[in-house]
């Protein structure tokens, strides 16, 4: 039975004596006063914002007094228990928590890691919520241990659980590490399983981004900060913001530094900027976070969409992306809202309520867009309102620094009132048309953002797809090397109008069989007289195809003006700090 450290409110001791069965051993000990108490697991984990369901992982739930006698108990909810513990002192909670994914959210076990988001594995009760927590690892002795928390040979600890659930932890022999410091802060940088890394590079890089957003901002709200990455050999793109630390996972890891090297940059940057925004402006609705329940918010365009346009445009503004380099990036937020259908059904502070139903998955087709991509979107256009009312004095920076000191934001949250507020502080125009329309209504992004390039001397031409399935029958397949199975098609495309439906697997062209050449008989048919088989259901259905003169899902760039205005001159070097032109 693990012993109570008198210093600590709950201790926790975790093993992995069968790594081969990934399940993470865990005992939690504490004093009892009442006679009945109640545990709790976490539904869900801040960064993600659906139900998880933590408890399905959990196997062998026991309990026993410090008699080491087993007390009785009950399930009370999918993730609560009560606790009958009569006169006993003290309580021994033990339990299996299985940990077979690796993502920058989850737990993992193996014979070379222990990698641990206590979010999702370490139970708590009302009563202990607010107190210390100490960790007892019990991991091979070269073992290094990477982690925001307080760290003493194996054993970590946390104030607080609502700190302790904001700090995962890697432990293995393959940690890599180099540290750089900006305003007297220390950034740590991670990597774990990866063979070589260009560390010179990689710091100027991080430092310069780094640097910039604290310029902005004025300070950092915390004392030290860990990047802990992950690069599995499979394919992987994945980050979790936590107020002294993210995780990341990128992968494969042969591309890490090669093709996938400025998606690195990019996340990294979008969850450092995570510790202003979210990890310390908060909406209302999470401040304090229940984790018991849904925490439903319209701001998902704020603290998710705000974040992926500043964490793109800061490797801009520090010089470490050219103007080139980042308009690839916005061409892809431009991509994904114009391929998206649902733009014209559902607002995008509706789709942040609507995370907690399926936010993180495809759902109804042409049902939700993004608060990443729409909420990216709109964060440009409000940088270009704001730049352009206050003639580049500011921009959308100086909203997010605003929020950031305001004290009472800073204890109770923020809601979309303040946001708006602010917005109409700092520029001095209303902001009014702009909620109704295209925060909480459907109104078309694409005179907006049409201005707003203007504004900053770009523009946006589209090219047809390269792909005769996309740009002529209309439709967007899954990603296959065998099978060509529909993802969505165009509303209004023969695809649509001949009665394809997403699911259809395509099987031949004209009664030929396909064989990974469906762009080549489409191509070689150029769409007259042609007739498509589809499986459906377990049917095989013909299906007629018939010709619209026009084009489907085209291909959206962005570039610079080759002759710009001065004022748009001005504009694009006020808006990208210059050095990056």
């Amino acid at each position: 039975m693990s012993k109570l450290n008198q210093k600590a409110s709950m201790n926790f001791h975790l093993s992995i004596p069968r790594p081969n069965e990934q399940y993470l051993h865990v005992e939690c000990c504490f004093s009892v006063k009442q006679e009945q108490i109640e545990i709790f697991l976490p539904s869900w984990r801040p960064g993600r914002y659906e139900i998880a369901n933590f408890a399905k992982n959990i196997r062998g739930f026991k309990v026993f007094n410090e008699k080491n006698q087993l007390v009785p108990f009950i399930k009370n909810s999918k993730d609560s228990w009560i606790i009958n513990a009569g006169k006993s002192k003290s309580l021994n909670i033990k339990y299996q928590y299985y940990s077979n994914e690796l993502n920058a959210g989850s737990t993992f076990v193996s014979e070379t890691m222990l990698y641990v988001n206590p979010v999702n594995c370490f139970i708590y009760t009302k009563e202990h919520i607010d107190d210390s927590i100490e960790i007892d690892l019990k991991i091979p002795e070269d073992w290094k241990i990477a982690t925001s928390l307080n760290i003493s040979q194996s054993k970590l600890t946390a104030h607080s659980f609502d700190a302790l659930f904001d700090a995962p932890f890697i432990c293995s022999n393959s940690l890599l590490n180099r540290s750089y410091t900006v305003q007297g802060i220390s950034f740590n940088i991670w990597f774990n399983e990866l063979l070589d890394v260009p560390w010179e590079k990689l710091i100027h890089d991080f430092e310069r981004f780094t640097a910039k957003q604290i310029e902005d901002f004025g300070e950092f709200p915390s004392q030290e900060f860990h990047f802990l990455i992950h690069t599995p050999p499979f394919k992987a793109y994945h980050g979790v913001e936590h107020l002294n630390s993210t995780v990341i996972a990128l992968g494969p890891s042969y591309d890490v530094f090669k093709g996938l090297y400025s998606e690195l940059l990019g996340v990294s940057s979008h969850e450092l900027y995570h510790v202003w925004n979210v990890k310390s402006i908060r909406p209302r609705e999470m401040r304090p976070y229940d984790f018991r329940n849904e925490n439903y918010s319209k701001l998902g365009y704020i603290y998710e969409g705000i974040t992926t346009y500043m964490g793109d445009l800061y490797l801009l503004k520090s010089g470490v992306f050219k103007i080139t380099d980042y308009l690839k990036e916005l061409q892809v937020q431009f991509q994904r809202h114009f391929d998206n259908p649902a733009r014209f059904y559902t607002s995008v502070g509706d789709s942040s309520f609507d995370t907690w139903l399926d936010g993180y998955v495809q759902g109804a087709p042409g049902r939700k867009v993004s608060i990443y991509v729409e909420g990216c979107l709109l964060a440009f256009v409000t940088d270009y309102l704001i730049r352009k009312s206050t003639k580049n004095k500011y921009g959308i920076e100086e909203v997010m620094r605003r929020l950031y000191y305001s004290q009472e934001i800073s204890k109770k949250g923020y809601g979309e009132k303040d946001y708006q507020e602010l917005l109409e502080s700092v520029s001095g125009v209303s902001f009014q048309n702009f909620f109704d329309n295209y925060i909480n209504g459907t109104h078309s992004y694409e005179p907006i953002l049409q201005d707003a390039l203007a504004y900053f001397g770009l523009e946006m031409s589209l090219i047809d797809s390269k792909l005769t399935s996309e740009n002529t029958l209309g439709i967007k397949l899954k990603p296959s090397k065998s099978k060509y199975v529909i993802h969505s098609f165009s509303p209004g495309s023969p695809a649509d109008m001949c009665g394809l439906c997403a699911g259809d697997e395509i099987l031949a062209v004209n009664n030929i069989k396909l064989e990974g050449d469906l762009e080549q008989w489409l191509g070689y048919f150029n769409i007259r007289d042609i007739s498509l088989t589809i499986a459906r259901a377990q049917r095989i259905i013909e299906k007629k195809i018939p010709v619209v003169h026009r084009s489907f899902y085209p291909k959206y760039k962005l570039n610079v003006l080759e002759e710009k205005s001065p004022a748009q001159l001005k504009a694009l070097q006020s808006w990208v700090c210059d050095g990056s032109l």
